[in-house]
């Protein structure tokens, strides 16, 4: 599958790596497709020529598939204006994102919330796009393999079309190494994104982001 990452950060390079590991091929967007961190990843995967590459916003959305958004909150709305709406039609839209307003210090507040969400804001912006709401509760060290001594953690996916779900479950979240579950309609991102908000006001507390969450049942 081609796969595009809008976000050239820690995120979507570390989803790259993840993405490539499962054959799939990879084009990272960003304003600037030649800087440095792009160029040391894209040869950081020399063994896998051809399926690696860099791109602007515009060239990865076109390029893929499926599209991945990785951006920070506060550029995402210009991302998808410069990667033209049309490039995201009839797609699978992974949303990554986390609504975070850094303007009075960290840890950060949530920009939009809790009677409307980052994802429901995306999927208006994208109103032909399947956006998928999921990968935004745990810091991007561990969005791919996560090892943790308690067993895999689980990761929650809402979004409004079932088989958008179905295909980031079997062919993304599954593979990495996660437990999902299904939490319904793209509204429940007002569920998971204050749920990021606990995940990240913990990281700032101890100083350590090797946590996640996992779903007890009995």
């Amino acid at each position: 599958m081609n796969i595009g990452i809008l976000g050239s950060g820690d995120v979507g390079r570390r989803l790259g790596d993840g993405f490539i590991e499962l054959g799939h091929n990879v084009k990272i967007g960003s304003r600037d497709p030649n800087k440095g961190d792009i160029a040391r990843w894209v040869s950081s995967h020399v063994a896998n020529e051809g399926r690696t590459s860099s791109g602007t916003f515009a060239e990865a959305a076109s390029f893929a598939e499926l599209v991945v958004l990785a951006t920070s909150w506060a550029g995402t709305p210009n991302a998808i204006k410069i990667a033209d709406q049309k490039n995201f039609d009839g797609k699978v839209v992974i949303d990554v994102t986390n609504p975070l307003d850094f303007s009075k210090g960290v840890p950060p507040r949530l920009a939009v919330g809790h009677t409307d969400s980052g994802g429901e804001t995306i999927q208006r912006l994208l109103p032909q796009a399947k956006v998928v709401k999921t990968l935004n509760i745990v810091g991007n060290p561990h969005m791919v393999h996560p090892d943790f001594p308690g067993g895999p953690p689980t990761m929650f996916v809402c979004g409004n079309d079932d088989e958008a779900k179905k295909i980031v479950t079997e062919k993304i979240l599954t593979p990495f190494g996660w437990e999902t579950v299904d939490i319904g309609g793209l509204e429940s991102s007002r569920l998971l994104e204050p749920l990021a908000m606990l995940w990240i006001s913990h990281y700032f507390r101890t100083n350590n982001g090797n946590h996640a969450f996992k779903l007890l049942r009995k």
